[in-house]
């Protein structure tokens, strides 16, 4: 039984590898059948055979059916998906569970000796790094905003508003009850409106559709800018810079403050 390269690679996301997957599908085709009859139609190796059968079995794939010769019972396909979803949700609480206890082990604690050590003999110019992915990029941002002591400003678009209204919220309202002041300029149109009544809770917006630009000032020293064209970039391909340097700081912060300056009200633009 011949099977698709596609095929394959989607039932990866199920969590099964090749053997497990030519198995799996030759078994669905036939219903019920024995270890040597599926690896004849699929093609892996008897000698393998028997362990990825009981391997689909663990994962709740198949059921081995009671009786003598040995056979199997494909699972229904809406049923198989319903378990690897839970698996991989329970999966998930485990690890964060075991992430959360880190936090309070001293092997965190002797990690951040290491990384402050090896941070002040940095030179601050050095501090710099190129981003590839948006999620990697509002990784970054979270975590300078969490480290902000005075001021954060963003200059975004209006996509660029709807996406940290969402990807930032907590992180800027926990940054404003610290006593950070929390600047955010963007096109405010009908579209952000919903994005303008989460975010204005915490943080000053004004209506800046002048300047297509997207970036993020934290304490007037650590930059984060974006590379390519909001309305053209693919998330996965979406590129920007991170950098730790006042002088770069202070220019970002000038056209930050005269943009700001030019916009005096909140206009919801159509």
């Amino acid at each position: 039984m011949i099977i698709g390269d596609r095929l394959l690679n989607r039932l990866k996301e199920f969590g099964l590898n090749s053997y497990e997957a030519k198995i799996w599908v030759s078994l669905l085709s036939r219903g019920i059948s024995s270890a040597g009859e599926l690896s004849d139609i699929s093609s892996v190796p008897r000698s393998r055979a028997y362990d990825v059968l009981e391997s689909l079995e663990k994962k709740g794939f198949i059921v081995m059916k009671i009786g003598k010769p040995i056979k199997y019972i494909a699972v229904k396909p809406i049923e198989v998906i319903e378990r690897v979803k839970k698996k991989v949700k329970q999966d998930a609480e485990n690890q964060a569970q075991i992430i959360e206890e880190l936090k309070k082990d001293e092997i965190l604690q002797e990690l951040d000796v290491l990384y402050t050590k090896g941070v002040d003999i940095v030179d601050p110019s050095e501090l710099s790094g190129a981003l590839r992915d948006r999620l990697n990029v509002y990784h970054t941002m979270n975590t300078m905003i969490n480290n902000a002591q005075k001021s954060v400003e963003i200059l975004t678009t209006e996509q660029g508003l709807l996406r940290k209204a969402d990807s930032l919220k907590r992180c800027l309202e926990k940054a404003a009850k610290r006593g950070v002041k929390v600047r955010i300029a963007a096109p405010i149109t009908k579209k952000s409106q919903k994005a303008v009544e989460v975010l204005e809770k915490f943080a000053e917006l004004k209506n800046v559709s002048t300047v297509k630009a997207r970036f993020c000032i934290v304490d007037g020293k650590e930059v984060i800018f974006a590379l390519l064209d909001d309305q053209k970039a693919v998330p996965s391909y979406d590129a920007g810079i991170w950098v730790t340097t006042e002088f770069f700081a202070g220019a970002l912060q000038t056209m930050f403050d005269q943009v700001w300056g030019k916009q005096l009200t909140v206009k919801v633009d159509n």
